[in-house]
């Protein structure tokens, strides 16, 4: 048996809160975690919906039913089948997504890439192999993956603002975890700042004001 791919027209949603434009100050790309829609995940950042910022929320492109065959529906950005296709795939759409905006950002536009669960390794492999500029990478309830091109990585992540964020709750994010979480930051030669709330694994927005520095 012989495997093949080949190339072909896909088109991908996103969803977007506030506007880009001459006031903005904060572009914000928000990624959702393993089984969550951007259309719902995106209203976890409405208080910063405020007429400087703007939100957007890229979807990771495989959608499928969370329990059974009907009822709710989430999206994953991969999983362990044709992993690296699946990678590359969403890299292209999420260089796709920031080059339509990219006109429009002026100089003094702050980029801030979140990643939430799942969606921080998807943020990481996005801002540490492709040409975009960003300002800080904020990687909340999920940390680096541990394949990423070191070298380069590093390079990408000189002078930018790390933070990593996580609830003393979590039941996700293990003392390995954590410790992979530590390991990984040496070998990018960087030292995130970290913050954590009284909290599981979720999106707590009581404390965006300390995490993106909005006072």
């Amino acid at each position: 048996m012989k495997q093949h791919s080949l190339n072909f027209g896909f088109t991908a949603r996103y969803f977007q809160l506030g506007e880009l434009n001459k006031t903005t100050k904060n572009i914000f790309f928000v990624f959702h975690g393993h089984g969550q829609l951007s259309k719902y995940f995106i209203r976890k950042f409405s208080s910063l919906d405020n007429g400087t910022n703007c939100i957007i929320a890229p979807e990771g492109l495989s959608r499928y039913y969370l329990e059974g065959y009907s009822g709710r529906v989430g999206a994953t950005w991969m999983t362990k089948e044709d992993r690296l296709r699946d990678i590359d795939n969403y890299l292209s759409y999420l260089d796709a997504l920031f080059l339509k905006y990219e006109a429009a950002l002026h100089d003094n536009v702050n980029i801030i890439i979140v990643g939430f669960s799942q969606g921080a390794a998807t943020a990481s492999r996005w801002v540490t192999s492709s040409p975009i500029r960003f300002d800080s990478l904020v990687l909340w309830a999920g940390i680096f993956p541990p394949d990423m091109n070191i070298d380069f990585a590093s390079q990408k992540l000189k002078n930018k603002v790390v933070k990593y964020v996580y609830g003393e709750k979590d039941p996700l994010l293990t003392a390995d975890k954590l410790e992979e979480m530590h390991k990984i930051s040496q070998q990018l030669n960087i030292q995130p700042d970290v913050l954590t709330f009284n909290g599981a694994h979720e999106i707590a927005p009581e404390i965006f004001p300390s995490v993106f520095d909005l006072h």
